[in-house]
């Protein structure tokens, strides 16, 4: 059935996504995306796009910003570039994107209903009546300007969009899954992320199916005119509370802190990594460039994969893998990310050969760092990050500031000056 989800914090961030973060968050998603349906199908994959704890922590894995509102720009973005050639192969096509590409959403979708034989038609009405549903049934402040529409070639599709409130500098990603939904005005969200902003209106919940007959009756009875004159004698009355949903608050500042992961996962995927490393990827170990450090990428990777939705509730924690382009946690290793990929591309076309030892050798890492969350220990959040920002350059650091210089560079930089006085 339509599931509803929660709510979260989404700092309104500006920028844009440097060319050499996009082409490789493209590429990681892309592969991303081709496990996840060799090992639980397409609808899985959807599923897995309207949870919103997963969505975020899928952009975190990617290198982007792990808490900020550009992640649902350039993951929608990411996919839409990496999946357009793998379409035939997978049965998924990615619509829309923001502002100017997301009012081509419906034009789109009636291209790919001739190409596949679904009704495009039907879907690009859809996209329209979602749009409407989330800027006025749903009044809460936040304006649309993202509409992502993902829909596979049996015709059932996942909707992200994005809507922002500049004066609070803040960003809401709404979530809708095709799957069991049956009415799109009543309680029709498979997720809502975005900070409680006092009273809203939202004529989609199923608790306003009374207001929405109402509000009929009204218009038919008294008119426009007549009900902006009733308006006018209205005392303002005491709104019912709204509905308490499970939540993600995403805080302002940048930096990773360690009430922001739970350490006890980390240590976890450490320990795994660590263990099944030598073992599992004996032959990629001996590749020059490829060590334990992707390893531990791969472990995050993993979980991404094969994880289940109660595993999401810590999204910064995957920002661990591939660091973020503005240094935060730590540089982007662009080496390690490259190995990532590679990794996963070779697992992946092997298993589409009938060879899965490398795709299993990853949901294996998965497995065993759950097995060793328990009694692994590992360094702090703050000790693990030191030693990333310390090897940042031996990973190929780099940032929208630039490349990472070697450590020593930036000791001496920041070596106090020895003074030029005579002493007494």
């Amino acid at each position: 059935m339509s599931r509803r989800g929660g709510s979260a914090d989404l700092p309104l961030h500006g920028g844009r996504v440097p060319a050499w973060l996009g082409e490789r968050m493209t590429r990681l998603g892309a592969v991303i995306t081709q496990a996840i349906v060799l090992e639980y199908g397409r609808d899985e994959f959807l599923r897995r796009l309207s949870h919103p704890f997963w969505f975020q922590s899928f952009g975190a894995v990617m290198g982007m910003d792990w808490h900020s509102s550009g992640i649902t720009t350039s993951v929608i973005g990411a996919l839409k570039r990496g999946l357009a050639p793998l379409s035939g192969e997978l049965g998924i096509h990615v619509c829309g994107g923001r502002g100017k590409h997301s009012r081509k959403t419906p034009d789109e979708l009636v291209l790919v209903g001739e190409r596949t034989g679904i009704d495009g038609a039907a879907l690009a009405a859809t996209s329209r009546l979602v749009a409407k549903v989330d800027s006025a049934a749903l009044q809460d402040g936040f304006d649309l300007y993202l509409h992502g529409f993902i829909v596979a070639d049996d015709g059932r599709w996942v909707i992200v969009q994005q809507g922002m409130n500049a004066d609070r500098r803040q960003a809401r990603r709404y979530h809708w899954l095709s799957e069991g939904i049956k009415d799109f005005v009543d309680a029709p969200h498979a997720a809502i992320e975005g900070r409680g902003g006092g009273q809203i209106v939202n004529l989609a919940d199923r608790r306003a199916a009374d207001s929405r007959s109402g509000q009929l009756e009204l218009l038919g009875s008294l008119g426009p005119d007549g009900i902006l004159r009733e308006l006018r004698r209205m005392t303002p009355g005491v709104e019912p509370e709204q509905g308490l949903l499970p939540h993600l608050i995403m805080p302002d500042h940048h930096d990773v802190r360690p009430e922001n992961v739970i350490e006890r996962r980390l240590h976890g995927a450490l320990a795994a990594a660590a263990d099944l490393g030598p073992k599992d990827f004996s032959e990629l170990l001996l590749v020059p460039g490829v060590g334990a450090r992707t390893v531990r990428s791969l472990a995050m990777v993993a979980e991404v994969v094969h994880g289940a939705p109660c595993r999401f509730s810590d999204p910064a924690r995957f920002s661990l893998a591939h660091g973020g382009k503005d240094r935060h946690p730590f540089p982007v290793p662009t080496n390690v990310y490259d190995h990532t990929i590679a990794v996963m591309k070779s697992a992946v076309r092997k298993a589409r050969l009938g060879y899965g030892e490398e795709l299993a050798a990853i949901r294996r890492l998965d497995e065993q760092a759950r097995r060793l969350e328990a009694t692994a220990s590992g360094p702090s959040l703050d000790d693990y990050l030191a030693e990333e920002r310390s090897r940042s350059h031996e990973y190929g650091g780099r940032s929208v500031f630039g490349w990472e210089p070697p450590a020593e560079q930036v000791a001496a930089i920041s070596r106090p000056l020895k003074s030029a006085t005579r002493p007494e």
